[in-house]
């Protein structure tokens, strides 16, 4: 996996600066917010793998901040270790009972907040409630959100696919290929926040696939503006020489080498106002249907 990504959310600059520098050198991915709205604002570009999360904030609570972390689909997953100078035992009761996973009183041994921080997140992903590339929700937590949806009437499900990413990462390599799944969820997150609903919810079905689930307004907006916005950006990634060539030389399974396209989003869009479902499995092989022969339209085109 990438570097694990950290959201320390702390008012205090001094302990806030030591967080960061102590972790970024264990090779985390460290972002501050010195505010909880900025860290909730934060967590709509990027989501963290877990948050370091003081109580006493100048503007909301670290309470406040942790309820909505836990009352948004998109964040609800994520790891909260509260930090803070509160000891009473109530305050620790509190912040269990609204989510966090941890809690730890300041002064605190930053060795043992390491080893609080390692257990989350490897807690997390055994559980496989988190991608570790991407830190959206997976596994189990994607069954949960199709058998809540499958009750309802007023939604829609995109099945999105990354096509030639095989191709790319045998050419580039795997640190490139994981590149490339955080470029895209990156991305999913900024247009569902753009064109979707604060109960829309993201996955990452593994590999090169990912799963979102909003309204059925919404979806045919959200899957035009990605499959748009990902073919204008993703050139980012290859080299001069195949970006000016407009294709990769990739090795085939028998021998030699093809020319194959740059990446693209695929979109296969199901709904209950489309079709009717009998269980969570249909649902997800309807959606991978549909994404298909998206795949052929776009490639037939």
């Amino acid at each position: 996996m990438g570097n694990a990504r950290l959201l320390v959310v702390e008012d205090d600059i001094d302990i806030a600066n030591m967080l960061k520098i102590y972790f970024t050198s264990l090779q985390y991915d460290v972002d501050v917010a010195n505010r909880g709205r900025d860290a909730l604002e934060k967590t709509k570009h990027v989501l963290p793998h877990l948050i370091v999360l003081d109580i006493m904030l100048p503007d909301i609570d670290g309470y406040e901040v942790c309820r909505n972390l836990r009352t948004s689909m998109r964040t609800s997953h994520i790891p909260v270790i509260f930090l803070t100078q509160k000891d009473e035992r109530s305050d620790k009761l509190q912040g269990l009972e609204l989510g966090a996973d941890d809690y730890i009183t300041k002064p605190f041994d930053i060795e043992e907040l390491k080893l609080r921080v390692q257990g989350a997140i490897r807690r997390s992903e055994r559980e496989s409630l988190t991608d570790p590339r991407s830190g959206l929700p997976a596994g189990r937590l994607i069954e949960e959100q199709l058998r809540r949806i499958i009750r309802e009437k007023d939604w829609a499900l995109l099945d999105v696919r990354v096509n030639n990413f095989e191709a790319f990462k045998d050419v580039y390599g795997f640190v490139a290929g994981d590149d490339v799944v955080r470029f895209a969820a990156m991305m999913i997150g900024e247009v569902v926040d753009e064109l979707g609903t604060t109960n829309d919810f993201i996955g990452h079905a593994g590999g090169d696939n990912f799963i979102i689930n909003t309204t059925n307004e919404a979806a045919p907006n959200i899957r035009q503006r990605l499959k748009e916005r990902f073919a204008n950006e993703v050139q980012s990634h290859y080299n001069f020489i195949d970006r000016q060539q407009g294709f990769i030389q990739a090795p085939k399974a028998e021998s030699g080498v093809e020319k194959v396209g740059f990446m693209y989003f695929s979109a296969g869009l199901v709904s209950p106002s489309l079709q009717s479902f009998a269980d969570i499995r249909e649902i997800t092989e309807l959606a991978a249907e549909a994404r298909r022969q998206d795949t052929a339209a776009t490639s037939a085109a």
